[in-house]
């Protein structure tokens, strides 16, 4: 049989090889077969054509991880149209922009967000909610669509009529500068992006992986939905982010990606633990931990001598249950991404022998084009393209990429597609990089964000921030002003969960102590003279962050424009 040219052929092609293999679970135990996944595909997207869907209209999905949102996406995708998640965090001025500008008729949502949609609706094109949880007041329960289905509809038909070049999903940018611009994945270039994604991590149906970050973000639908459809893998939804640590020591999965910040939390859980230990255990254990530090390094080069090996032989049984405490000890493939991840937080899961590896990518790329190859990791680094990828290094620094999984482009704005893509279909990707001569890539910054200061000395910001949220498990997010200044001063916001407990005084010493630390490994222009402590929440979707955690610079230099004044004069 040929290869699959769209993902609706591949996911027919998984669920006629594996019907009764475990397709979609959730964490109270619920399972779906392939072939109750093909059932409820075919039945949703029936009546998904009843209201009106058809080749190339727009379908919102604003849902939980659940089955129910793998089930309705690939429903609408097999009729041609262009699925599409809203961030559940989104407020209703954003909420009503993205829908208008979409031009979706029809929403499949859950109860819960039927207060904020309601708010959100008018000005767009929305003539249907749907809602997969049950009967609500002005929407339409998703089997009463399905038992409206027309009799004569052919599924079969519809899905084949699917070609490669078609639009799979609108991914929305975060916006940190403005309004979100709609990415087009098509059905070739994610079909291309599973492909490297094959070729470099062999995923297999005997895999198994979980779902939780939102479905609006291009790594959850390709590593975790379109993975799943790929390969026949087994995937669990966790509709709460607070369910991740039950759901890790349950389902042991063999994949296993995540933004630096769950990381951090991982460890800090794991730190936590071994500070309330027994002091016995708790030095056994730092030894164990101090060993692989020394040590992993060698055996990955194998340059350790008999004597360092049976050493390091011998810590393993402790690492291996600090791996299956935090359920990552059938883990063969770890990555974080999104966010550049300390080094030192990356070395720490590798002593531990998590396989945890830098990945970068980006919406308008279908997910990776840059990871450290399993095996192979260079902590502070990206790794080197994954398979199809090309990159060059433009004379200012910027990355260049070239690859087969490249958007089609932003939806409806030409003008802004021109300006990422060059004639010759290089994606001007507005992130500064150096190479090293193996090809491994390191981030400096994005191109607008470089600090430059009055001596004229260029400098990282997103680096500098790294090392001061390395340097504390309290410290959430860090912004470092200094462009146009004599010096650098920082914004530090707390980590709500870390602090909980803490008395106010014990916190500012502890991070008075952290920026103290993080200065002797910076350069001396480089430094953070003087920072504040805000007592704000920032929430994703907010004024200062988006929704995937990144920080919206010039909104928050303008919010606490006189704060940041106060830090130069005293």
């Amino acid at each position: 049989m040929p290869d699959a040219a769209t993902l609706c052929e591949t996911f027919q092609r998984t669920a006629a090889t594996r019907p009764q293999a475990p397709a979609l679970h959730t964490v109270q135990g619920d399972v779906l077969t392939w072939a109750q996944y093909a059932e409820r595909v075919a039945s949703v997207a029936a009546g998904l054509h009843g209201l009106g869907v058809r080749h190339g209209d727009t379908v919102a999905l604003m849902l939980t991880n659940r089955p129910e949102f793998h089930v309705a996406d690939c429903a609408a995708f097999h009729l041609g149209a262009i699925p599409f998640s809203l961030y559940n965090t989104l407020p209703p001025d954003q909420l009503t922009d993205v829908l208008a500008r979409a031009r979706a008729r029809v929403l499949v949502t859950e109860r819960r967000f039927l207060p904020v949609l309601r708010r959100s609706l008018t000005g767009t094109d929305v003539a249907h909610l749907v809602t997969v949880d049950g009967p609500a007041e002005g929407a339409t329960e998703l089997a009463a669509v399905e038992a409206a289905a027309p009799a004569d509809f052919d599924f079969g038909a519809a899905w084949r009529r699917v070609r490669p070049g078609d639009v799979l999903t609108l991914i929305h940018t975060s916006g940190t500068t403005g309004r979100s611009k709609a990415v087009e994945v098509t059905h070739a270039g994610m079909t291309a992006q599973l492909d490297a994604t094959e070729q470099l991590l062999g995923i297999t149906h005997e895999d198994s992986h979980l779902s939780f970050l939102p479905a609006a973000h291009i790594a959850d639908r390709w590593a975790s939905h379109y993975t799943n459809i790929r390969f026949g893998t087994r995937l669990t939804c966790v509709p709460d982010l607070k369910e991740l640590p039950d759901a890790l020591t349950s389902v042991r999965p063999t994949l296993f990606g995540a933004v630096p910040v769950v990381w951090q939390r991982l460890k800090a859980g794991l730190d936590a633990a071994l500070a309330a230990a027994d002091p016995g255990l708790r030095t056994l254990v730092e030894g164990c931990v101090g060993t692989a530090r020394r040590l992993g390094p060698g055996r990955r080069a194998g340059t350790l001598t008999a004597e360092q090996a049976e050493e390091l032989d011998a810590a393993e049984p402790v690492l291996a249950e600090l791996r299956k405490r935090i359920g990552l000890d059938r883990a063969r493939v770890c990555v974080t991404g999104a966010a550049p991840a300390p080094p030192e937080l990356v070395e720490f899961f590798h002593a531990l022998g998590v396989p945890l590896g830098d990945a970068w990518g980006m919406s308008e790329l279908s997910g990776m084009a840059l990871m450290n190859p399993p095996g192979d990791p260079r902590p502070g680094t990206v790794g080197r393209p994954v398979p199809g990828a090309r990159i060059r290094v433009a004379e200012d620094g910027e990355l260049l990429v070239k690859a087969p999984f490249l958007m089609r482009g932003y939806r409806d704005e030409p003008d802004l597609t021109a300006q990422a893509v060059d004639p010759d279909g290089w994606l001007h990707t507005g992130d500064l990089v150096t190479v090293d001569g193996e090809g491994n890539v390191t981030i400096v910054d994005r191109k607008k964000d470089i600090i430059i200061n009055t001596g004229g000395k260029n400098m990282s910001p997103t680096r500098i921030e790294g090392v001061l949220r390395g340097a504390s498990p309290l410290i959430a997010h860090a912004v470092v002003v200094g462009d146009g200044r004599p010096c650098n001063v920082a914004l530090l916001v707390l980590d709500r969960e870390a602090v909980a407990a803490r008395a106010t005084a014990d916190v500012e010493r502890e991070i008075a102590a952290a920026v103290e630390d993080a200065n002797t490994r910076l350069s001396r222009p480089e430094r953070v003279r003087a920072h504040a402590i805000l007592r704000d929440t920032w929430e994703p979707g907010g004024p200062e962050l988006t929704v995937t955690l990144k920080v919206r610079r010039a909104a928050v230099e303008q919010r606490y424009a006189q704060l940041i004044e106060s830090l130069y004069t005293h």
